[in-house]
Formats: structure tokens, C-alpha cells, sequence
């Protein structure tokens, strides 16, 4: 049986690179999203981890809800990217910082 610290420590690396790629690439909007979505991804197992530990499946749904809020937010993100992309031809964050409602 694996011991409840491993699962910790590897969603905390996971949660670490999430971190790494959000403040060190700010130029493309993709991997922005992608490191929002692996941030998430390792609370997620920091829950199942808990809720196997436990034996409460609490965890678990949790774990449900947030990958569902997780794909509808990268939907929208996406749909916002490639409209984005569309008008501007561009999808670097310097070149989006001049738009107007």
C-alpha cells in the first residue's frame, strides 16, 4: 500500500509547476490555461488521496464538482481564446492588453 505522503508530495510538485508556469510564462495564453488546469488537478488528488486515507467519499465528489466546473471553464477559455485569435491573429498576453469594451 502506497502511504498517504506520497500522494501529498506529488500533488504538491504538481501544484509547484502549476505555480512555476503561471509566473514564469506570462506571454502565451494556452499554457496559462494549462497550468490553471494542472493546479487543479493536484488539489484533486490531495482530495482523493484525503478521501481514500479516511475512507470518506466526500472527497470524491468533491473531486467531481471541481472537474466539472475545470472542463466548462476551459470551454469557455477557449471559446474566448480562438475569438481572440480571430481578431487579433495573436494570442500572446502583451499583444491582448489593448482591448475595449
Amino acid at each position: 500500500m502506497i502511504p498517504l505522503s506520497y500522494f501529498l508530495i506529488l500533488g504538491a510538485i504538481l501544484f509547484a509547476l502549476s505555480v512555476m508556469g503561471i509566473f514564469l510564462n506570462r506571454k502565451n495564453v494556452v499554457i496559462l490555461l494549462m497550468s490553471i488546469e494542472l493546479m487543479l488537478l493536484a488539489v484533486n488528488m490531495n482530495f482523493i488521496a484525503f478521501s481514500h486515507y479516511l475512507q470518506d467519499i466526500s472527497g470524491q465528489i468533491m473531486v467531481f464538482f471541481i472537474l466539472t466546473v475545470a472542463a466548462a471553464e476551459s470551454a469557455i477559455g477557449l471559446a474566448i481564446l480562438i475569438t481572440l485569435f480571430r481578431r487579433r491573429q495573436t494570442i500572446n498576453v502583451d499583444d491582448l492588453d489593448t482591448l475595449k469594451g
